[in-house]
């Protein structure tokens, strides 16, 4: 039994690592959010800021692996996110069952398709 005022005892499996993944994914997305501002919007102004520059930024494996991080992060942290709200407030069992599927559905496309421009874009010289 609870006493009041205590909070309940911590859980484990999936729910246990997707709290702990909130925490973790929240920190290194801020940290990976404030890099890509300041790269992008101070140290390059928003006018130099085209094609070529992103090419040419593509074209060096760090800066693809560091964008794909950062979209990874962010789209696993707001689908879990989501999720949570759908268990939250979505009672009916076939109509969360429904929403929960349009957003592995939505979140598979957008991972896909980002993933296929960090890692298929093409670089110029």
């Amino acid at each position: 039994m609870i006493a009041r005022g205590q909070p309940p005892a911590a859980e484990s499996g999936f729910e246990l690592f997707s709290w702990f993944f909130m925490r973790i994914s929240g920190v290194l997305l801020f940290i990976m959010a404030l890099g890509h501002l300041i790269i992008m919007h101070v140290i390059h102004s928003v006018e130099s800021i085209d094609d070529l520059f992103v090419a040419q930024r593509l074209g060096n494996p760090f800066w693809q692996i560091y964008d794909w991080i950062l979209l990874t992060l962010a789209l696993f942290h707001g689908l879990n996110g989501v999720r949570i709200l759908i268990d939250d407030y979505v009672h009916r069992p076939g109509l969360r069952l429904l929403c929960q599927s349009l957003l592995y559905i939505t979140a598979l496309i957008f991972f896909v398709a980002g993933s296929m421009v960090i890692w298929t874009f093409p670089s110029y010289p």
